[in-house]
């Protein structure tokens, strides 16, 4: 390579003044295009240099990546100055290699503002916010740039109430600092805080709004909704010479459209000085996506000079429409398609489920890029072809080309939706290796991978994936539980350093998929002290978590607050909040379910479910009725449901004629989950041998719990011969369910065969299967409480054991006779009336007594199906202290009033 500057070309290369400008001027110069090595050549070749010699090529080095080059170059430089040190430890900082930056910082001789806002910057980029208000408070000196890294570091780590009051106390501020506050407001949804952001801004004066900002107060408008607002600032930005700006001007155009204002677009459109591509583009698009295909056809031929923008945009219009031959026809008619034109119909194809034909285009493309990848990879994904996704990803990866975020996120949707941990970690170990782990994408789809991977049985090999084709992190033992994928989730969520409502709203949803809706919830608490506003689906999951831990007064905080955000007319909101209402024992999952101005199949199910699950078996049918007159189409669920609620409310006939309607009125092939619900009804209503019948002619081979269906009806009416046969069946299918054992136990105790209530549990000894405790909960205010049947030793029991045995004798005294064939014991008829005494949900309705209003209700969870004596007890109970008594147990809720329980005894 021949210097630009050749030595020949000055007399005397040591005298002239201009020698090493030059030199390192085109130092500087060849770095910036790219030539590393001619940078070199030239440093190395210079027979004089300057500290700004050796500065260039070790700034130039960190720019680039070359961090190892740049430090063997620092480390023999012996005239190192302030801005040598600052270099490295920027290239460090901002390379991702902190424990070097962190090292240079500490042996640097002096410090000044850059190399302490490099160090800020670098605590801030890994979420370090500890370390660097550390810094920043020892600070001798501060700029504008120092404080507005700090409001920067805070917005992007979600931490918006300490970037207002970092903001709050900044000596100066620029367009930037503003920018940064109006942006992190846009972030977590709060509009209209940004837009008094940017009034005050306006107001005080301080700053011109430059052309980032106006893009920002663009977007706040657009969140906002309000075409005045939007007119507003169009006068703002035509009156500050905005208007040949064709950013500000396109954006305009966009917000216009955005916000559904369609007429005003086109009007604003026509008075443009100048039109160009981008502005054509614009409302091509947008009128398309409006639904208003002909107008934004009708425009495209108004176009003058078609371009390859202008003819995508329209392809693409056609294709996003469902007229995938015109879309065709448009890309045919480009002369010479780029790879963004290629890869808008391979789109078009893919949205249209043309799976062989966007196949077929992407072998045809003569050039790709990841945005060609990523089209198909996330295609394949959508289009449920989650394994054939990965395979290609697989492919991209062999060939050498580095996936997109787009590509990662899909890619680990796709292990998410056929459950494979082991692929996700080797796409989790490749996304380090690309260095976009921490873009919140690509963060929230490793989140929701680690939710939802809940077994081992696919694996890289069952898809041509090898340790060489994607790089591997440690393979996974066998048996690697669910709960350690939960940890993986909860880890790459602490690691993000930008969390926005799709990661709490991920993570939140993992712990609620985990059954740990208690730390859900106080996930949600912190999600709100970051500022961060939630959106549907994290109210969703919430109320789910609730639900689940039967905590209606949150619940009810939760309604409320979907007023609050404008959710409560939300159609899967509501469908969430009736089913929230109905796992709690509330019937005002009805009332919500009236107030609905909207209803799909989902919210009938719901309806339907809330009443099998409280003994409103003939509310159920009742509106399974108004349902189909209603003219919605019942799916395999609502019979499910149906069917279910039929034989907890003793409606044999009912439920056998819905059960035949499946097939031969609504065509639904009935499936192994709708047989086990009729083994059930024939088996709660005494037709055993008709149930046993049913299992034997199913069309599909019974399962563990269709047995047990009919084992639980045996223990109901006392068939001993039949539950044995069964039982003994269920013990040759390898059963290791307690609840089987049990059912059996408790035949053979109810016919006094203690000798087989003994070997039944040796055999579970044998098998190491051991019964669940059985144990109650209560919420008293704010606090949880807990019980363990047969524990004397529990707090309060000075108070609740002397009012339980009270109870007991005063309801001896009325008809009250303990059941003692429920204790699976063979000892003396006292102690077993001692034992049933101390059933956990006893202790609970009694601390709920001494502990609650006279008069209101008391509401008790159980782990475990409630007992034949609680259930009588509590019907005593209810008449006694004339208070209603909600149980739910195992299966379902038990509302019990003057001596009455809503199952009518039919449980």
């Amino acid at each position: 390579m021949k210097c630009t500057l050749p030595f020949s070309s000055f007399t005397n290369p040591f005298r002239s003044e201009n020698y090493l400008y030059q030199c390192n001027q085109q130092i500087q110069r060849l770095f910036k295009i790219g030539k590393i090595n001619d940078a070199r050549k030239m440093f190395d070749e210079m027979p004089q240099r300057d500290a700004v010699s050796w500065n260039s090529m070790i700034s130039g080095y960190c720019h680039n990546g070359l961090l190892n080059d740049a430090r063997a170059l620092f480390d023999v430089f012996q005239g190192k100055n302030i801005r040598t040190w600052t270099s490295m430890l920027s290239g460090y900082a901002k390379n991702g290699r902190f424990c070097d930056a962190v090292d240079v910082f500490e042996a640097m001789p002096e410090k000044n503002v850059v190399s302490y806002n490099a160090m800020l910057s670098g605590y801030l980029g890994i979420g370090d916010f500890v370390s660097a208000r550390k810094v920043f408070d020892e600070m001798g000196e501060r700029n504008v740039a120092s404080w507005n890294a700090m409001i920067n570091g805070y917005v992007k780590g979600g931490r918006m109430r300490e970037a207002h009051e970092m903001f709050d106390v900044m000596p100066d501020r620029n367009e930037v600092s503003y920018t940064i506050m109006i942006s992190g407001c846009v972030g977590v949804g709060e509009f209209e805080e940004a837009w008094r952001w940017f009034v005050d801004m306006r107001r005080r004066g301080e700053v011109r709004p430059d052309q980032k900002m106006f893009l920002v107060a663009l977007s706040v408008v657009i969140g906002l909704d309000n075409v005045v607002m939007l007119a507003n600032l169009v006068t703002l930005a035509m009156k500050m010479g905005y208007s040949e700006d064709v950013v500000v001007v396109t954006a305009i155009l966009n917000a216009f459209t955005q916000i559904g204002k369609m007429d005003m677009a086109l009007k604003f459109f026509e008075n443009f000085l100048e039109k160009n591509e981008y502005s054509w583009t614009t409302m091509i698009s947008a009128l398309s996506q409006c639904g208003r295909l002909e107008d934004a056809v009708a425009l495209y031929r108004q176009v003058p000079e078609q371009t390859v923008e202008t003819q995508t945009a329209m392809m693409t219009a056609y294709a996003q429409s469902g007229r995938i031959v015109e879309a065709r026809q448009v890309f045919n008619d480009i002369r010479n398609p780029n790879v963004l034109s290629w890869n808008a119909l391979l789109a078009g194809y893919m949205h249209n489920g043309m799976i062989e034909e966007a196949e077929e285009l992407f072998k045809q493309m003569p050039t790709r890029n990841v945005a060609s990848w990523a089209a198909m990879i996330s295609g394949l994904m959508h289009n449920a072809q989650s394994v054939e996704s990965l395979e290609l990803m697989a492919q991209m990866h062999r060939l050498g080309n580095i996936p997109s975020d787009s590509s990662f996120t899909s890619a680990l949707l796709a292990c998410a939706n056929i459950g494979d941990i082991e692929v996700g970690r080797q796409i989790h170990s490749l996304s380090f290796k690309a260095g976009c782990q921490y873009n919140p994408y690509v963060g929230n789809g490793l989140i929701t991978m680690y939710a939802k991977c809940k077994n081992l049985e696919d694996d890289a090999e069952a898809l041509g994936l090898t340790r060489s084709d994607i790089i591997c992190s440690p393979s996974i033992p066998a048996g690697h539980s669910y709960n350690f994928r939960l940890e993986d989730a909860v880890r790459v969520f602490q690691q993000m350093h930008n969390r926005d409502v799709v990661s709490w709203t991920a993570v939140i949803s993992a712990y609620v998929q985990g059954g740990r809706g208690e730390i859900a919830l106080e996930l949600f608490l912190d999600m709100f002290y970051h500022g961060i506003k939630p959106n549907e689906l994290t109210v969703t999951s919430l109320l789910s978590a609730t639900g689940s831990l039967g905590a209606k007064k949150l619940g009810q905080q939760l309604h409320v607050l979907t007023f609050k955000l404008g959710m409560d007319s939300q159609l899967f909101i509501g469908n969430a909040l009736s089913a929230m209402y109905f796992k709690c024992g509330s019937l005002d999952g009805i009332q919500v379910f009236d107030e609905m101005l909207e209803r799909d199949i989902v919210t009938w199910n719901a309806l339907l479910t809330g009443c099998a699950q409280n003994g409103l078996g003939k509310e159920a049918v009742s509106y399974f009725e108004k349902l189909t007159a209603e003219g919605f189409v019942p799916n395999q669920i609502t019979f499910l449901v149906l069917l279910c609620a039929c034989g907890h409310a003793g409606l044999v006939d009912e439920g056998l004629a819905y059960f035949n309607s499946m097939r031969q009125k609504y065509g639904i092939v009935p499936v192994l989950n709708h047989y086990t619900a009729v083994v059930d009804l024939l088996g709660r209503g005494g037709r055993l041998l008709e149930a046993e019948s049913l299992i034997k002619d199913m069309p599909m081979q019974p399962d563990t719990v269709t047995w047990d269906a009919l084992l639980a009806a045996c223990r109901n009416h006392h068939d001993t011969s039949l539950g044995q046969r069964v039982a003994e069946r269920l013990f040759h299918m390898g059963t290791k369910e307690s609840g089987t054992y049990v059912l059996l136990s408790n035949i053979y105790a109810s016919q006094g065969m203690w000798d087989n209530v003994r070997k039944v549990r040796e055999t579970m000894l044998d098998r190491e299967v051991n019964k669940e405790p059985g144990f109650s909960w209560i919420q008293i205010k704010n606090t949880l409480y807990s019980f363990l049947s047969g524990n004397k030793t529990c707090d309060h029991v000075d108070e609740i054991y002397p009012m339980l045995r009270e109870f007991c004798m005063s309801f001896q005294a009325e008809g009250y006779i303990p059941e003692t064939k429920f204790v699976l014991r063979d000892v003396e008829e006292e102690q077993k009336q001692n034992e049933l005494l101390y059933h956990s949900e006893k202790i609970a309705v009694v601390f709920g007594i001494l502990n609650t209003p006279n008069g209101s209700p008391v509401e008790i969870m159980k782990n475990l199906r409630i007992c034949g004596d609680c259930h009588t007890f509590m019907k005593f109970l209810s008449k006694a202290t004339h208070r209603k008594i909600i149980i739910r147990d195992g299966n379902r809720f038990h509302h019990f009033s003057e001596g009455f329980c809503s199952c009518g005894d039919y449980w």
